[in-house]
């Protein structure tokens, strides 16, 4: 069982996206997972109950839970699932400290457009300070929205702008993503990209993150 978080300072980089597509993998792999939202825009929430609505199978339990009870609440939900996903919101919020201090893992997503220095120094402050008190946290910067043009080199330039900064408290994840219109559309409908099954690339794209979080679970 754990507790993984998609969360970061900067709004609008995909965290949501991810964490809906993880949700829906764990659960077709048989899992009991709870996709816990903690924004207060609902995205996933609203992803979740279109699922609902149009009956997809399988199904995914979603729960909205804010302010100071919240790492309370999250450490009492850890027994009743397998897996728990949240969903932050992109900022730094009372939310987001308390998730950072009772998850197992935390992933960054960062468009490399928006590769925003000041953003990742704050995130890496704020794992450190969490790690104060939940020493086994691990916390990973996983890319976002690439360039699906081959001339543009993103994904290496934010990668060497990231070993060149050095943080202390954060790790690049391997795995990334580009900017496919998927993902979007199969939120629409309260799929995952695996689900929805029309584009192979951003299946094997996410498939590679989802075995990279969970160990191909």
């Amino acid at each position: 069982m754990s507790v993984v978080l998609f969360g970061g300072e900067k709004g609008g980089t995909g965290k949501t996206t991810l964490a809906t597509n993880m949700a829906a993998m764990l659960a077709l792999q048989g899992k009991d997972v709870l996709l816990l939202d903690t924004d207060r825009q609902g995205t996933a929430s609203f992803w979740a109950a279109v699922r609902e609505e149009t009956e997809v199978e399988p199904r995914i339990s979603c729960v909205q839970k804010f302010g100071k009870g919240l790492a309370a609440q999250i450490r009492d939900l850890a027994g009743r699932y397998d897996e728990i996903i949240i969903d932050a919101g992109g900022r730094d919020s009372m939310e987001l400290r308390y998730s950072l201090g009772v998850c197992d893992r935390v992933y960054i997503p960062v468009q490399p457009f928006q590769f925003d220095i000041w953003t990742i120094q704050q995130m890496d402050e704020l794992v450190e300070m969490a790690q104060s008190f939940n020493e086994n946290l691990q916390a990973f910067i996983v890319l976002n929205r690439v360039s699906t043009n081959p001339a543009v080199h993103e994904d290496q330039e934010a990668q060497n702008f990231f070993e060149e900064e050095d943080y202390q408290y954060l790790s690049m994840a391997d795995s990334f993503l580009r900017d496919r219109i998927a993902f979007r559309k199969s939120a629409r409908g309260g799929l995952s990209v695996v689900e929805w099954k029309q584009d192979k690339k951003a299946v094997q794209e996410i498939t590679q993150l989802f075995e990279e979080v969970y160990g191909g679970k």
